[in-house]
């Protein structure tokens, strides 16, 4: 992990060449600028979130614990910090100060512990009644599992998702943590957030976003769920198309160790697919006959494993049949499609995702680097009205840091 450093950087996204882009200071303002965010400081999801706001002009202020170091400087990004000590009321009234020209508040606190904390929904939409707040929780702030802890794996489980995932009489297997916690986590908290605020420029009243991760990945499972009802899914692992049961929708491992990914769903990329094999086609059961399924796997695994990862790439980057080299993390920054999109941005020294999607007039934009808790504590304060002593003060009760 890199060490916290002062300064700034500023990286934007565009097409071009090279990997990370350098912006002048007269570049397009992000679509989010002008809005003001409050971040309570969480893991995963919340913090996702706030950064993809943040990478789209927002001001995010991330509130952090006096006694929090930097755990997670990717996804930190874009924001000033300041630390408040929440478990006092003084500090209570810092962030409360904070919000009297936000537009957003979020947490991702268990039900209930924010309003302990004393700036729960109901006080702080009655002083602010345009402000949008945000929670972020595994299980929602409703139902019989609302106040138990989980994770990722727990919240895709509940949803449908993991036990969809994985080898037929194989176990299932956790799909990383992208699904849960990022996917239908912090992704749809930001999209909540932005709906709330398009309603807000209506009515001019503010509400809460009650964005909870086992409702977001059963929203992602929506298409899987259609097909289950048409009856086009088996409701078993490893036996249909999208979940490595059809030999056109898979990875097969090439003769240096590597892998291909194979996504030959239509019939035209199929067959040029099998030509590119040398499989002629009418040697071929149906591709929707799914008692040839394995028996056309084996075949299409022993014809890939003769040859490396880079003579399948080479062989087939010009057919247009759906299939790609399967990267490491370390190659993905260096594939020459990636830098032509410029996917990933200097951060430190450290080359990190790029902000996405693409804006033709307001481009998004990595505009600081992660601060180190409190960083911008004195900064803030200045700014909120605190003077001098009251801020030595604060400091000297432990209210911030």
């Amino acid at each position: 992990m890199r060490s916290c450093t002062s300064g700034e950087e500023a990286s934007s996204v565009g097409e071009g060449t090279g990997a990370g882009q350098a912006v002048s200071e007269d570049r397009p303002k992000g679509a989010l600028t002008g809005i003001k965010v409050v971040e309570v400081a969480a893991v995963g999801p919340a913090p996702f979130g706030a950064m993809v706001m943040a990478d789209m002009g927002a001001s995010v202020i991330r509130v952090d614990r006096p006694d929090r170091i930097q755990e997670h400087p990717y996804l930190a990004r874009g924001r000033r910090s300041i630390a408040v000590n929440l478990k006092d009321p003084r500090g209570t009234k810092v962030l409360l100060d904070l919000l009297d020209d936000a537009d957003v508040l979020i947490e991702g606190y268990r039900p209930g512990v924010a309003e302990k904390l004393g700036f729960g929904p109901d006080t702080c939409l009655q002083r602010y009644p345009k402000l949008v707040y945000a929670r972020m929780t595994g299980w929602g702030q409703t139902g019989p599992y609302s106040p138990l802890a989980g994770h990722d794996i727990n919240y895709i489980a509940l949803a449908g998702v993991l036990g969809a995932l994985g080898g037929e009489n194989c176990p299932p297997f956790p799909p990383l943590n992208l699904v849960g916690d990022f996917g239908g986590g912090g992704m749809l908290l930001a999209f909540g957030v932005l709906c709330a605020l398009v309603e807000r420029s209506r009515s001019g009243q503010g509400q809460v976003v009650d964005a909870a991760m086992v409702d977001g990945t059963g929203l992602l499972m929506t298409s899987i769920y259609e097909m289950l009802a048409r009856g086009e899914w088996i409701p078993r692992r490893g036996v249909n198309m999208l979940d490595g049961g059809a030999y056109f929708y898979g990875v097969y491992e090439t003769s240096d160790g590597g892998y291909i990914a194979v996504g030959a769903i239509e019939p035209k990329f199929h067959a040029r697919f099998l030509e590119a094999l040398g499989l002629p086609a009418q040697e071929c059961p149906s591709q929707w006959d799914r008692s040839g399924w394995t028996d056309m796997r084996a075949r299409i695994a022993e014809v890939i494993g003769r040859h490396s990862r880079k003579e399948w790439e080479h062989r087939l980057e010009r057919v247009d049949a759906c299939v790609v080299p399967v990267l490491s993390l370390d190659e993905v920054p260096n594939h020459p499609h990636v830098r032509a999109r410029n996917g990933f941005v200097d951060q430190g020294g450290q080359m990190v995702p790029s902000p996405a999607p693409r804006m033709s007039r307001t481009p998004p934009c990595v505009t600081r680097r992660a601060p180190c808790p409190g960083e911008h504590t004195d900064e803030i304060l200045a700014e909120l009205g605190y003077g001098s002593s009251e801020i030595e003060q604060l400091r000297a009760w432990g209210t911030v840091a």
